[in-house]
């Protein structure tokens, strides 16, 4: 399904390119995100009302360097905005001088509007810089080292603005406001992306990729995607078509498997259950290594799921798949740089039998909560945290053992119900607890210990594609401490993260 009139985003390989997309959503207009080398005749196809080109890790001068030999083309089309690779990128294509930063900047930082000398703090991430403005371009910002954080051209083509900052991360300040300058007063786009709109396009979507007979498997793991995803397939398909598998893989919370069958009661969602925890556990003996253990749950869960296919013969499986699990392990657009494997993404085997169909693959967390509720998914399953796909099998740091499971799902456990008991679940994007390859000292009852530490992570986040840790009051973490250490036989230490994403990232592994 097509959407002429909205904003088209060229993806040079930055992690932020789906955020720009996301953001534009957000105002209500439909984005796509096309490569950075997409032919001219596809781009003018869909009629944009406004082109933007995203940042990425190259500099314009590298060897490699993406381009775009069109930029005066694609001017004339629409509006243009570039950001961070995009300015630089412009710049050096018109005649200005970039040049490599003597430090890089990365981070909030303040700029200053030079109509009105108003400040504003922004995300940066670039090495390079616009060190003299293309001909005809004015300077709208600086940065606090005195470099070009904001340009504009309105003699080329439709007019370009370049920032080198990224007003589409959470943590630029008044962000959604500069996208929306560009998108409504520069672009002149109209609204063309809310509620049943976007249900249409996707069950549109799944009907095209899956055909007039097509029958689907649906991996379904409790979560708020998979949930999502289901009850799409649901609405596109029919029950004739359709069948959920929940897999308890014995990687799951404490208690988890009963609570989400009994939730998908009320969804009235075609489910079976398989109980499959020896496969898992004894695929997962002795591996340490994070990447390899992905990419076992994401094999072991394929053939569980084939085997179900027997039952069920169906040519296509399900999942629930977002676009930061994809963003972190493929190279999916461009030359974004891979991250991590996700066991549904990029631990997926090569030679699978069933063909993937991922309706929810380039939204966000949050589109897809709002989504859920437009379909009538309930509401205590759609603010569930979000919990990986291998489950604690990538929060054990190191070899997957039964007994470490029961220490980390007793402590889990602890942390989540007093997060609820103090008001605070719902405040939070995800938390959970990790147990940690290391033992430290204690004294318990006069005596000595050597036993195991487990780390507490929480953090406040729109999309997952950044985040920051949540400030918990000490109280607090006294209480989850002290009931942890107490309840949970083997631990004698906790300890919380307090890192960002980035440079960290939401899970350890």
């Amino acid at each position: 399904m097509e959407h002429a009139g909205g904003i088209v985003v060229l993806d040079f390989g930055s992690q932020f390119t789906q955020l720009i997309a996301r953001r534009v959503r957000e105002l209500g207009v439909y984005s796509e995100i096309l490569r950075f080398d997409a032919p001219f005749e596809t781009i003018k196809k869909k009629l944009p009302k406004g082109i933007i080109l995203s940042g990425g890790p190259s500099s314009v001068y590298d060897e490699e360097a993406p381009q775009r030999n069109d930029l005066a083309e694609l001017l004339k089309l629409s509006p243009v905005l570039g950001i961070c690779y995009g300015m630089q990128l412009f710049s050096h294509r018109f005649g200005g001088k970039v040049k490599a930063g003597s430090t890089r900047e990365y981070g909030r930082m303040p700029i200053m509007w030079l109509n009105g000398a108003k400040t504003q703090n922004v995300w940066m991430s670039h090495g390079d810089l616009v060190e003299e403005l293309p001909p005809d371009s004015v300077g709208l910002a600086k940065s606090q080292s005195g470099h070009w954080a904001a340009i504009e051209n309105t003699k080329v083509g439709l007019g370009f603005t370049g920032l080198q900052f990224h007003p589409e991360v959470s943590h630029t300040e008044g962000g959604l406001e500069v996208l929306s300058d560009f998108v409504f007063k520069k672009c002149k786009a109209i609204k063309n992306w809310q509620g049943q709109g976007v249900i249409d396009h996707l069950i549109q979507e799944i009907r095209t990729q899956v055909g007039e007979s097509g029958r689907v498997l649906c991996a379904l793991s409790g979560g708020v995607d998979s949930t999502v995803t289901a009850t799409l397939l649901l609405k596109a398909l029919g029950r004739e078509r359709l069948q959920c598998v929940f897999v308890d893989t014995g990687l799951m919370r404490d208690q988890e498997a009963h609570e989400v069958m009994k939730a998908y009661e009320t969804l009235k969602l075609p489910v079976k259950a398989v109980f499959a925890e020896q496969e898992f556990m004894s695929q997962l003996a002795n591996i340490e290594d994070p990447e390899q253990k992905r990419k076992i749950i994401g094999r072991v869960f394929v053939e569980v799921f084939e085997k179900a296919t027997k039952e069920f013969p169906c040519q296509w499986l399900a999942q629930g798949t977002l676009y930061p699990d994809v963003i972190e392990s493929v190279n999916l657009r461009g030359q974004s740089v891979t991250i991590k494997s996700h066991h549904n993404v990029g631990g997926l085997p090569e030679r699978m039998k069933l063909k993937l169909v991922e309706p929810l693959r380039e939204l966000f967390k949050d589109e897809v909560r709002k989504l859920g509720r437009d379909l009538g998914v309930p509401e205590n399953l759609l603010m569930r945290h979000p919990f990986p796909g291998p489950g604690l099998g990538i929060r054990i740091l190191g070899a997957v053992n039964k007994d470490d499971v029961s220490i980390l799902q007793k402590a889990d456990r602890i942390y989540v119900d007093e997060l609820k008991a103090s008001g605070l679940y719902e405040k939070i994007w995800q938390a959970f607890a990790v147990l940690l390859p290391v033992r430290s000292v204690g004294v318990m009852g006069d005596g000595r210990t050597y036993d195991r530490v487990i780390a507490l992570r929480a953090v406040t986040s729109l999309d997952g594609m950044t985040a920051d840790w949540y400030p918990f009051d000490h109280a607090f973490l006294s209480r989850v401490s002290s009931r942890i250490v107490n309840e949970v036989k083997g631990v004698n230490r906790v300890v919380y993260d307090v890192s960002s994403k980035p440079p960290a990232t939401i899970e350890w592994e």
